[in-house]
């Protein structure tokens, strides 16, 4: 009589459905049967924090570093703020600050009574302010936009070298330069005479004084501040171009998707500290051009603390003016932050 055979598959099998046999659990491709390596181990202790004195501790070292530049900024930028008390005092040189008598709030009645010198100071300040803000800002960006098209990196380097190369120089030195170009016996009038063309008086002129600061300032420091820009842009991904390429979209529509997008964040950095100075214009670069020019065109903020507070023995008063000339300062560049925080950007410091 044949026996039956009773077949042993999967289906016969009551624990193949759960992937179980007599042996144990099924064993995959690339599975041995021994256990994780993290079977029967502890678990990883919770990271403890320091302390601050711990953390001083650990960091010791580095803080003593650290210390003389600390005290380096210390001595010169917070310590000479204790000076400004003189502009609630009559100071003269030959008093100590502690034996000059007090007065309080005299020194800022040239302020709030409108002293027609001061006025003056106040609207060239204002007005060149506003020219270099809406001419000379916008300068550098679009310098590093033009040098990062460039497709050579040799005529890219070449070009940066000659832009940056003005920013090395001293005003006395540019002002010279300035002068013998465009002055009175400069090297195109010079050129007009024997070619009996016109002169232009630039140097000297009060109608073009603006015109001429202007010019001087874009044509000394616009090529360091592409610097900035440049290094914003690098770190652009290119994966981004390329899909805008990929969309159809040409270089301009790359400059506005991408690249101004990019740059955005370091442009209102940039632009709120710029409103940090809006007061202060160059002590130096109208200085050394007010004599041809006269007080009444180019007298500044800057060099009115200088000719009316050092010059004529007014030292409070200066105080004064320059101790308000920093909290305007102050005050537009936290209300700019401000502004930046509503319209989504971090600005200087992230928002509270």
């Amino acid at each position: 009589m044949a026996s039956s055979v009773v077949p042993r598959g999967p289906a016969a099998d009551p624990h193949a459905s759960a992937g179980v046999t007599a042996a144990g659990p099924a064993k995959g491709p690339g599975t041995t049967g021994a256990p994780p390596p993290s079977a029967g181990r502890p678990p990883a202790p919770a990271r403890q924090r320091l302390s601050g004195w711990q953390r001083f501790k650990r960091d010791r070292f580095l803080l003593l570093l650290g210390l003389p530049g600390v005290f380096v900024v210390l001595l010169f930028q917070y310590v000479p703020l204790l000076g400004n008390v003189i502009a609630f005092k009559d100071y003269q040189p030959y008093l100590t600050i502690a034996e000059s008598p007090w007065v309080g709030f005299d020194n800022f009645r040239i302020i709030f009574n409108g002293d027609p010198a001061f006025l003056n100071a106040l609207t060239n300040t204002l007005i060149i302010s506003f020219l270099q803000i809406a001419l000379v800002f916008p300068v550098p960006i679009g310098l590093a936009l033009l040098l990062n098209s460039l497709l050579s990196e040799r005529i890219k380097r070449i070009a940066q070298s000659i832009l940056y190369l003005p920013h090395f120089m001293s005003w006395v030195i540019v002002v010279a330069l300035f002068q013998h170009m465009l002055g009175n016996a400069g090297l195109y009038n010079t050129w007009a005479r024997m070619h009996e063309l016109p002169l232009i008086e630039v140097i000297g002129n009060p109608d073009l004084f603006l015109a001429l600061i202007t010019s001087q300032v874009i044509w000394k420091d616009a090529g360091w501040g592409t610097i900035i820009f440049l290094a914003a842009i690098s770190r652009v991904d290119l994966e981004l171009f390329e899909a805008v390429a990929v969309d159809g979209g040409g270089r301009l529509r790359q400059l506005w998707h991408v690249t101004l997008p990019a740059i955005r964040p370091v442009i209102i950095l940039l632009f709120i500290l710029k409103l940090g100075d809006v007061l202060s214009v160059g002590f130096e670069q109208i200085f050394l051009q007010q004599g041809p020019v006269g007080l009444e065109a180019s007298e500044v903020l800057d060099t009115y603390v200088y000719n009316y507070g050092i010059v004529g023995g007014n030292w409070g008063t200066s105080a004064a003016v320059g101790l308000v000339k920093g909290l305007v300062g102050a005050i537009l560049v936290l209300g700019a932050n401000k502004v930046a925080h509503l319209f989504g950007e971090r600005g200087l410091y992230a928002k509270w």
